[in-house]
């Protein structure tokens, strides 16, 4: 046996063990979540009716989608704006070639880290509670969303830079402000605008989930459908929703394309 096969069985077997240990700790999982695959084949056929209804959509239903779908996005564009002027200034103080304390810094990421902990639903679900059940809400939580995505992309982004241009400026005698209008926007600018076009794509599906807790939209005609058992009308919310995010998410990829 030559020695260039041993390197390639231990290899296989070290596969066969991540594979067996993958298996065991899917099937553990499973147990413990009181998953029933037995139970979801045999409730197949209860799928198949639900798709036959969708299979035959109510068109006429699609006129009256219209401004709900138009106000989804508009949901979108408030909060992801809201979001992203927010998350400047925050990026700003919590990148840590700018802000050289880090103990300031260090608290910012503190509270974004909080911030991105809680989910877009929960948030949905407080700002209901509080400003009640309307697009205000869904903007409030797209906003709050946005902010903690795009802050932490952001100064990520802004510690990569090149450190040159800070070091001339501050060699020459230039403010903090100078150093972060020359040496800093100029650099991450178009990673901010990429950015800021990604958050918008998400947000045009989060804002779908969010009107179905009562947060404006489309979401909101989504959970009556359901609940009529309509999954006529349902369908035709699916493809609008479908062909809007499609469309969205086209013109980002070139739009950000030519920015990077």
């Amino acid at each position: 046996m030559t020695t260039n096969t041993l390197p390639k069985r231990s290899g296989l077997w070290k596969n066969v063990l991540w594979l067996v240990i993958f298996l065991v700790v899917l099937f553990v999982s499973g147990s413990i979540s009181g998953v029933d695959l037995a139970r979801f084949f045999s409730n197949s056929s209860q799928m198949n009716v639900i798709l036959q209804k969708m299979a035959h959509p109510d068109w006429a239903y699609a006129k009256i989608i219209v401004e709900p779908i138009l106000q989804t996005i508009q949901m979108a564009i408030i909060g992801t704006t809201f979001g992203a002027l927010a998350a400047f200034p925050f990026s700003l103080l919590a990148a840590r070639n700018i802000m050289t304390n880090h103990w300031i810094s260090g608290c910012f990421r503190f509270v974004l880290n909080i911030i991105r902990t809680v989910p877009d639903l929960m948030l949905a679900a407080l700002f209901v509670a509080i400003v009640g059940i309307g697009p205000v809400a869904g903007v409030i939580s797209i906003s709050v969303f946005s902010f903690g995505m795009i802050t932490k992309l952001f100064y990520e982004s802004i510690e990569t830079i090149d450190e040159g241009p800070i070091e001339a400026i501050t060699a020459s005698g230039g403010s903090k402000f100078d150093i972060i209008r020359y040496a800093v926007v100029p650099q991450v600018m178009s990673h901010f605008l990429s950015y800021l076009l990604y958050a918008f794509e998400i947000n045009v599906r989060a804002s779908t989930i969010l009107g179905y807790i009562g947060a404006g939209g489309i979401g909101v005609f989504l959970q009556r459908s359901l609940s009529q058992f309509r999954y006529d009308q349902t369908s035709i919310i699916v493809l609008v929703i479908f062909a809007v995010v499609l469309v969205i998410d086209t013109i980002s990829n070139r739009l950000r394309e030519r920015l990077l």
